[in-house]
């Protein structure tokens, strides 16, 4: 039996910020042509590899081979059955898991297609599962597809939307001796701040998965000059919306909630900077169904943003489920425990080989 952590510290010295994946997609690669089982098909510095047995369902198992930067962190280093490095979670751990099961397992119940795909960690439009829909749909299709990101070997289901709104306050300039000559656009962000911090989280319970929404101002602009009263003031507002909302109404609560604290009609604007659609939790679905009851742990509702909403945007039901803890994700202590690896290669083989 291969040694997981052993093979994912492997994967961790093999370096690969977004951008500078072509020796780890290469190495995989090659493991992967060895598979006579496998059809191997490489599209940038992503590779798909798939089984065509012509079997009744499909499922996707993807994972993303990059990292973010390192933080003196970039060599593994193992300690007991505790592996540390950059991207031991966040996900050379999955991404070894399905490797694996992609080299053992030449007959599965289901037919399996294995995604290791370039550039989650930064700008959509580098992604490599955009570049796949873009130029070979075909080696993304399937029934249902479960993303190995870190979730502690938890189901963490669905995932929540997310948007920024920037906003706008206009004010008039005048001298600072003279305020009441103009209207400081910077004092009237006070009402709109006081609005998104009071904000009543929504938790939502949907597939028995409790969602929690949150708002936040994340950023802040304004001023002109020491003795100037400043006549245009900004704000990012981020909101992280359950997905039993379409982004459209998500956006309109935000907006219901800032009231009278944003006035178009005197200069106020509202730009939509930002956006990327939830995905439910799809429990329902007997290859999903079937994950959750074999994982023996009850699903929790992903509070994050994953790239399960890239798949449901697409037709195919996804969840989450890989090692690590989430939390640790991009911390200079990123690690993954052995346990975790062994845990979700146990489920996931039992799923890939025996079906629902």
């Amino acid at each position: 039996m291969t040694d997981l952590l052993r093979a994912c510290a492997e994967l961790v010295n093999i370096p690969s910020v977004s951008h500078d994946e072509a020796a780890i997609t290469d190495h995989i690669e090659q493991r992967l042509r060895a598979a006579p089982w496998l059809d191997v098909e490489r599209v940038g510095n992503s590779v798909v590899a798939r089984t065509t047995r012509g079997l009744a369902s499909r499922i996707v198992l993807a994972g993303h081979t990059d990292t973010v930067p390192a933080n003196g962190n970039e060599r593994a280093r193992v300690e007991g059955d505790v592996l540390w490095g950059l991207g031991s979670a966040d996900m050379k751990s999955g991404v070894v898991v399905l490797l694996d099961l992609a080299l053992t397992i030449s007959e599965p119940a289901v037919d399996v297609t294995y995604v290791f795909y370039e550039c989650e960690e930064v700008e959509s439009r580098y992604n490599g599962l955009v570049k796949l829909l873009a130029e070979r749909p075909d080696l993304l299709e399937g029934d249902a597809a479960v993303l190995a990101e870190p979730t502690a070997a938890h189901i963490e289901a669905g995932c929540q939307g997310t948007l920024h709104l920037k906003i706008t306050l206009a004010g008039g300039r005048a001298h600072t001796a003279r305020p009441w000559m103009g209207r400081n656009a910077i004092h009237r962000l006070g009402r709109l701040l006081d609005r998104v911090a009071a904000f009543e989280e929504r938790r939502p319970v949907i597939d028995g998965c409790e969602f929690r929404e949150a708002l936040q101002a994340v950023r802040v602009d304004g001023g002109v000059a020491g003795n100037v009263v400043p006549d245009s003031a900004t704000v990012v507002i981020n909101h992280r919306f359950a997905p039993d909302r379409t982004p459209e109404a998500a956006q309109a609560a935000v907006l219901e909630l800032l009231g009278d604290t944003v006035d178009e009609a005197a200069g106020d604007a509202v730009e939509l900077v930002q956006l990327a659609a939830p995905a439910p939790p799809s429990l329902d679905h007997p290859l999903l169904r079937g994950l959750a009851e074999r994982s023996g742990r009850a699903p929790m509702a992903k509070l994050g943003w994953t790239d399960v909403s890239f798949f449901a945007a697409h037709g195919v039901p996804a969840t989450n489920y890989g090692p690590g803890d989430p939390s640790l994700a991009h911390t200079a202590d990123e690690r993954v425990t052995r346990d975790d690896i062994e845990t979700v290669h146990t489920v996931l083989r039992g799923l890939v080989e025996q079906g629902i």
